[in-house]
């Protein structure tokens, strides 16, 4: 296994050739990611979709994780986890003009992704089908309307916890030396931060583009209704998705992972010991 120490000075290498991948490359590994995160979301939402109260919750929780699981191992870049890019940045290997570039291809890829698998989710009538009464296309209108209804704050902050613990997750897989043990340690504070309710920026390109997608064919307004009589869902909108949740979340996001686990392990592991050292 590897050591914290280990990790904060093998990212170096991991992060600087994260940057060097040539354009169309990146796009199409982010669209990958964005697919894949997507794809443990619907099967997160289904899953909890047949159950009731907090057994939903953690079995939704449960899930997830194989979202990144697939990031990490069938190989693909998240917008997320690279906020870790702030580390060989520190270190002088990279160049904050090339990190903002693989931030912002990697994130557009994300959202191409999520909103491929949204699309294909709804007009491919999986919500409508999967389960009787349509209570999963119903379930991701209701997740999509809780989430543009937040409070900036409350976005921003939920963002920071979010990707503090998706960076620790990357961080820990990195110390095991096999697909199981990587696994193993990403589990648990993906499991953590679905389970806590934090914001995900890349995981709600998902699950708000899903509901805008489900509310936008009428199919589920009749169920909505009934099982979530107080959802205002004229104010599920585009222009909602974007101003009240991913832009609040996504720097959330920035904050939770460059700053609370890039920063604070490239000064402990890295920083602090080569001043020590010399």
């Amino acid at each position: 296994m590897n050591s914290p120490k280990e990790i904060a000075q093998n990212y170096i290498a991991i992060g600087t050739e994260k940057t060097k991948i040539s354009a169309g490359r990146m796009l199409w590994l982010g669209i990958l990611a964005g697919m894949f995160i997507a794809l443990a979301g619907v099967t997160s939402t289904i899953a909890s979709a047949t159950l009731e109260g907090s057994v939903a919750k953690i079995i939704g929780a449960i899930l997830f994780p194989g979202g990144l699981a697939m990031v990490l191992i069938a190989g693909s870049e998240l917008f997320t986890g690279n906020t870790l890019i702030i580390i060989p940045v520190l270190e002088k290997k990279v160049t904050v003009g090339s990190m903002l570039k693989n931030w912002v291809i990697v994130y557009i890829g994300n959202f191409l992704g999520s909103l491929l698998v949204s699309a294909l989710l709804v007009y491919g009538n999986t919500f409508l089908k999967v389960l009787p009464n349509g209570v999963a296309g119903v379930a991701a209108i209701h997740t999509a309307v809780v989430k543009v209804n937040l409070p900036f704050s409350v976005a921003f902050i939920r963002g920071i916890l979010c990707n503090f613990l998706v960076c620790i997750a990357v961080w820990m897989s990195f110390a095991a030396k096999d697909t199981a043990g990587k696994i193993i340690g990403l589990f648990f504070p993906i499991m953590i931060f679905v389970l806590c309710g934090f914001e995900h920026s890349v995981a709600n390109m998902y699950f708000i583009s899903a509901g805008l997608f489900a509310n936008g064919t009428g199919a589920f307004a009749d169920a909505i209704a009934k099982l979530h009589p107080s959802d205002n869902l004229t104010s599920l909108t585009w222009s909602a998705f974007i101003i009240k949740n991913l832009i609040p979340v996504t720097l959330g996001n920035i904050v939770g992972g460059s700053v609370l686990v890039g920063l604070g392990y490239w000064f402990t592991y890295i920083h602090k010991s080569e001043k020590q050292n010399s």
